[in-house]
């Protein structure tokens, strides 16, 4: 029977989850109302939050033990539609696939679905063994490779650091972790040859952002300059400048975040990461309820997947990380990213719900 503790903190992470999606909705609002109208991509996100909604109703009695019973339908499945995307997807980059007015990113799919093959895998398996870790990097590296063929190397990245996140939960040891990681990063300039050349671009303005202040590195200093005119209180709710007027590209998806911190600013952004910290606690929490093995690495996955996109996000934006197109959770626009992040959020809950206590 579960507690009123562990009911709260069902409630709690619905609640955090609801809340971000509605500051999500007011910034593209914001958005919508500038220069350049957007009116039609606030709708459709309102229409994805609803959407979305209804599909976590559908999961909410799921039970998650399940998902380890269908990972490898799920795999093949998804593994289908990315190569279907190189052959007939559109927009930019290619990387959608049309169904109606909904453009489906198979990418964004890509990334619940190897969290839930991988956990199902491990949940069963030690992977300190060889064969065992061989065939972990086989069953992300496909979809790995296949998102970075589009191309998309900022999602292509989060698949390695979600490999990184459950390998650990599932048993590596510091040692070998460490050595996985200095091994991939001493390799990962190995990318360079294979990066297309706007891709070398924003790795090359990263480093030297005065090379090109007017063509590859706008986007950049035009963020920085977005989040410093917020000040400490902000220029208040629809009166951002350099959103408005789109001086800032893309403000209502990968650089959402500097519309806050222009509109709300200083004061505007410590709610919105404590918010975040209070999101990712309780996720912590859940993981740390449950014995079920599977339970364990499936939501070691995902907060994962969440915290990656958060970090990488918010670091571009202020200059930290390259610009990579990796969107901030349940508030950047996107209508694909907004689903799996609400079914990842269900899944969640549903172990809070269901696994076994020991």
């Amino acid at each position: 029977m579960i507690n009123l503790k562990e009911k709260f903190q069902d409630i709690s992470l619905i609640f955090w989850t609801y809340l971000l999606i509605l500051i999500g909705l007011l910034l593209l609002f914001s958005a919508s109302k500038g220069v350049i109208t957007r009116e039609g991509f606030f709708l459709k996100q309102c229409m994805w939050v609803i959407g979305g909604t209804v599909i976590i109703g559908f999961l909410k009695n799921f039970d998650y033990r399940h998902l380890n019973r269908i990972s490898t339908f799920l795999y093949f499945l998804i593994l289908f539609f990315l190569l279907l995307v190189l052959f007939i997807g559109h927009g930019r980059a290619s990387r959608w696939i049309k169904l109606g007015w909904f453009n489906f990113q198979p990418a964004e799919f890509a990334k619940i679905v190897v969290i839930i093959t991988l956990s199902a895998y491990l949940s069963r398996r030690d992977v300190r063994r060889f064969p065992v870790f061989f065939l972990s990097v086989i069953i992300v590296g496909i979809p790995f490779l296949l998102v970075l063929k589009q191309p998309n190397l900022g999602t292509a990245f989060i698949f390695i650091l979600i490999f990184l996140g459950i390998i650990y939960e599932a048993g590596l040891t510091r040692k070998q972790f460490i050595f996985l990681f200095l091994s991939a990063l001493f390799l990962s300039p190995l990318l360079w040859f294979i990066m297309r050349d706007y891709q070398r671009e924003r790795i090359l303005t990263f480093l030297f952002p005065q090379r090109d202040p007017l063509g590859a590195g706008y986007n950049l200093f035009q963020s920085k300059i977005t989040i410093g005119s917020g000040g400490l209180i902000g220029k208040g709710f629809l009166q951002g400048t350099q959103t408005k007027l789109a001086f800032l590209p893309e403000y209502h998806t990968d650089f959402i975040f500097c519309l806050l911190a222009e509109e709300f600013g200083f004061v505007g952004v410590i709610v919105l990461l404590l918010i975040y910290f209070i999101f990712f606690k309780t996720i912590i929490d859940i993981i740390s309820s449950t014995s079920d093995r599977f339970a364990k690495l499936l939501g070691a996955g995902i907060f994962t997947m969440f915290i990656s996109q958060f970090t990488i996000n918010i670091g571009m934006t202020m200059g930290l990380f390259p610009v990579v197109g990796i969107p901030l959770p349940f508030i950047s626009y996107g209508g694909s990213s907004l689903i799996v992040s609400l079914i990842s959020v269900v899944f969640l809950v549903n172990i809070k719900e269901n696994s076994l206590m020991f």
